[in-house]
């Protein structure tokens, strides 16, 4: 009965893996369509609610693009470029137009001026004073690809473009980068990716992390100078597709992104939910922490009093409480330079678990955030009184790329805790949940290590 039993355990165990395969199977087998858009919506902050806005005559649908608000004219939007791709990817092109639309009037109208950049995505753009100052990006055809370093600057007032030609050694081609401007007038420019070929059919991808400033030259309109600069402290690890904006207190602030393991011709990418501070006047990195939410003072004092929940000093050495952990990483950046990483984890309790300790109100003593957004890149970032609201973004789970609709924010002054406004839809959920599930079994293979079966083989291929 006892071998029977166990065949029939069996049986069942494999009936649900071939189910769980043949849905996820079936997911990756539906036929993978690209659809862009060129709708546009606002978030009223106040009523927690977006709204469709309808204006006549929008810019052509794309993705890729630059946008950027400035407060003349009763307030401008300004688009620049991007790309174009049809649902079935017959058809893909660059956009080099201009667009501004008038919040006074709500009105689209498209700005021709020669003399500007040519079509391209991935580039970045500022408003810089009363200029828009446009950076790289890259363009690519079904024969090869190029990525600029290129340099223009589009007078707001009489609606013509300029190149310009900074004196100084600046960043090598790239697209994706960081371009912020400082409380000085200075524009900083940071990380970004490229590609290149390194032989016929085979392409080799650089994350880069140096640092440039871009700073207009006193008492000499329209004349420039690029300066290497290499800040200090907790630098970001090596990434692309990292969303920034600017804090209260002029510092960048930067977002998840993903970092690409690229081996000859496969490319896996580790997506990435981290925060990090730029301080352009220390010249200097900082990891972004929050602190969790607060804790009730009721709540300590009962546990002074020695009251249910409550333990001493002398209680929790006995129960095997540990010290918070340090976790040193040292990273070596392109340039040379060594980049050292510190990370707080939470102090472990008896069973090897961070410790925690349940209040009334749902707070987390052990000061771990209750939620916070899912490793991603290309999220759209804006600051609004004080507060930071992170939008949308991308993850790939296997060969499918998901793109999110979540919204969350949070207060930078306090640095507490995230705030979900929307969650994560039903379906993107899935797909997180499935991926986790993938890296977890990978993990787990690792570490008990020796080979794999025909069956483990196919499967992580698939997952790959």
């Amino acid at each position: 009965m006892g071998k029977k039993g166990k065949k029939e355990k069996k049986g069942r165990g494999a009936e649900k893996t071939a189910a769980k395969m043949e849905k996820k199977v079936s997911k990756r087998s539906r036929k993978e369509e690209t659809f862009l858009y060129n709708e546009l919506y606002i978030y009223n902050i106040r009523k927690d609610a977006w709204t469709k806005v309808e204006i006549p005559n929008p810019p052509p649908r794309r993705c890729a693009h630059q946008a950027v608000m400035v407060s003349q004219g009763g307030g401008q939007l300004w688009i620049f470029g991007g790309e174009f791709a049809s649902p079935d990817g017959e058809h893909f092109y660059h956009y080099r137009d201009l667009w501004v639309l008038h919040l006074a009037t709500r009105t689209w109208e498209q700005v021709r001026s020669p003399g500007g950049p040519s079509g391209r995505s991935g580039h970045r753009m500022v408003a810089w004073k009363r200029q828009l100052i446009l950076f790289g990006g890259f363009h690519e055809s079904t024969r090869d690809y190029i990525y600029y370093n290129d340099l223009y600057a589009f007078n707001l007032d009489t609606f013509t473009w300029s190149r310009l030609s900074p004196s100084g050694t600046g960043p090598t081609p790239r697209s994706g980068c960081q371009m912020t401007v400082t409380a000085q007038g200075s524009i900083v420019i940071y990380g970004g990716y490229s590609k290149q070929r390194v032989r016929k059919d085979v392409d080799r991808g650089t994350q880069h992390s140096d640092m440039f400033l871009l700073k207009a030259e006193e008492g000499r309109e329209g004349r420039w100078a690029w300066t290497r600069v290499n800040p200090s402290g907790a630098k970001p690890t090596p990434r692309s597709g990292f969303s920034v904006a600017v804090a209260p207190n002029h510092q960048t602030l930067l977002f998840g992104g993903v970092c690409d393991d690229e081996e000859d011709e496969s490319l896996e990418g580790h997506f990435l939910s981290d925060l990090h501070f730029y301080d352009p006047v220390r010249n200097r990195w900082f990891a972004g922490q929050l602190k969790g939410p607060k804790v009730e003072k009721r709540r300590r004092r009962r546990g002074k009093k020695g009251e249910p929940g409550g333990a001493s000093k002398q209680e929790l050495k006995g129960t095997g409480a540990q010290e918070p952990l340090q976790v040193v990483r040292e990273l070596v950046a392109e340039d040379g330079t060594v980049v050292t990483i510190q990370q707080g984890l939470a102090a472990l309790g008896p069973a090897g678990q961070p410790e925690s300790h349940d209040s009334d109100d749902g707070t987390n003593e052990a000061g771990v955030p209750a939620v916070e957004p899912s490793p991603r890149s290309s999220a759209m970032l804006a600051v609004k009184h004080g507060r930071l609201y992170l939008y949308g973004g991308m993850f790939e789970a296997g060969d499918r790329q998901v793109t999110l609709s979540d919204l969350y924010c949070l207060d930078l002054h306090k640095m507490e805790e995230w705030t979900v406004l929307v969650e994560m839809d039903p379906e993107s959920q899935e797909w997180l949940e499935e991926t986790d599930s993938e890296e977890d079994s990978d993990e787990v293979k690792g570490a008990e290590g020796g080979g794999e079966s025909e069956e483990d083989e196919d499967s992580g291929e698939e997952a790959r």
